[in-house]
This record gives C-alpha cells, structure tokens and sequence, in this order.
C-alpha cells in the first residue's frame, strides 16, 4: 500500500517544534513533520492516532509552516512517512532549503529513493512489535555512513533478536549509529543497559528524552 495523491498533496498529521527525543539528534530543537497513514500495527505504538488523521495539505504550505520555526533540523515522521508518494518531493525541498533532515521510518519500506544526504533512521521490528516478519532486510544493505539503526525492546527475546542481526549485518561498522531503546514503562532502561554491557554491544541505549520532559501522553512534543 502506498498512499499517492494526484492532486500533489500531502496527507499530514501534524507539523510542530520541540526538543528531539532519539537518535544521535536527541536534545536538539527539531521540527517535526508527521505524515498520516501506517500499515504496521506494532504492539507498543504510541502514534496510533496517526494512523488515520490528518488532513490534506501542498508542498508549499508544509515547507512554509516548517519555515516559520526558523530551526536547522527537521524530522519527517510517521505514522510510516514512505507510504506517501509525495514524501521525496518534501524532502529534496528541505534539503535543498539547507535543513538537516531525519527519515524516521519502521523498515519494512524500501529506502532506496530516500536523498542522498537525508539521515535515515531504520528501526528494525523486533518480535515483541508483532511485525518482525515484515522487515525488509535489503534496507540494511543500503545503509549510508550518515544513517542510523533502531532496535524497540521489549523484553530479553527482542534483545536477543537486536544482538543477532547486529552481528549477522556487522551494524558496528557500517551504521553512523545503533540504538537499542526500551519501550517506555514495560522493560526497564537498567535491565537493557546491563544486558548491553554483558555482551559489550557497540551501541547506544537510548531513551526517548521527550517522555521524560512531557507526559508520554501529550501530543505534538
């Protein structure tokens, strides 16, 4: 399934500015720039009402919101952002605007249009997001020197799926960076850390910043 308008249009959840929460990013202001629509059901999502909502918008008036923040670094979100056909024009249209962009995407969707100096963020779906079957492992062959991979964590099974495909795709030498996340309030960021540091892991344990700082509830931080 991928959504394609031919009127041009972006299908958009929302557009907002805060700190960023994840990756090598995490703790710069960002803005944000959610795309509507997901075809995979993860277990622990915490952006279902992405899912569905969102409204339809042009190029123009997402690069011009995004301008009005007046900040260097820009997220292209989901939902699952590769779905809309109209993801690449927004972008190439970003970058050209002198913006770093970030690609969040869940893996299971070929990166292979994604621009070249884009930074993707390729989270790989552990068995406890119910979707493990769906990843698309050529995108582990695309990966470029400023991309970045993401493991969800739920539980010592999905350490252990994260630990093997780290190794089988030697990740350590070919990602910018790996990060092993926990998902928040079901696995314990100590229980992850000690496990990483047995088996000397050479990633990062990260913890969405942003959870931290507002309820994990709240929209649009």
């Amino acid at each position: 399934m991928v959504v394609v308008d031919n009127k041009g249009l972006l299908t958009i959840n929302e557009i907002f500015y805060s700190i960023q929460g994840e990756s090598t990013y995490a703790g710069r202001p960002c803005v944000f720039v959610r795309l509507t629509a997901c075809d995979l059901r993860c277990s622990w999502c915490d952006t279902a009402y992405a899912f569905h909502e969102g409204s339809k918008r042009s190029l123009d008036d997402v690069l011009d919101e995004v301008d009005r923040y007046g900040c260097p670094l820009v997220e292209v979100t989901g939902g699952e952002p590769l779905l809309q056909e109209g993801v690449y024009d927004l972008m190439q249209s970003l970058v050209d605007r002198g913006r770093t962009v970030l690609l969040e995407t869940g893996g299971h969707r070929s990166t292979g249009r994604v621009p070249e100096t884009v930074v993707t963020i390729l989270d790989v779906k552990c068995p406890g997001s119910g979707e493990a079957a769906k990843n698309d492992w050529s995108n582990l062959e695309r990966l470029r020197p400023q991309d970045e991979v993401k493991f969800v964590v739920k539980d010592r099974e999905d350490y252990e799926y994260a630990r093997d495909v780290i190794v089988r795709h030697d990740l350590g030498t070919r990602a910018a960076a790996i990060h092993l996340s926990p998902v928040h309030g079901m696995l314990n960021p100590r229980t992850l850390s000690e496990w990483t540091l047995a088996d000397h892991l050479p990633v990062r344990v990260q913890l969405q910043i942003h959870k931290f700082i507002w309820d994990p509830a709240t929209r649009g931080v």
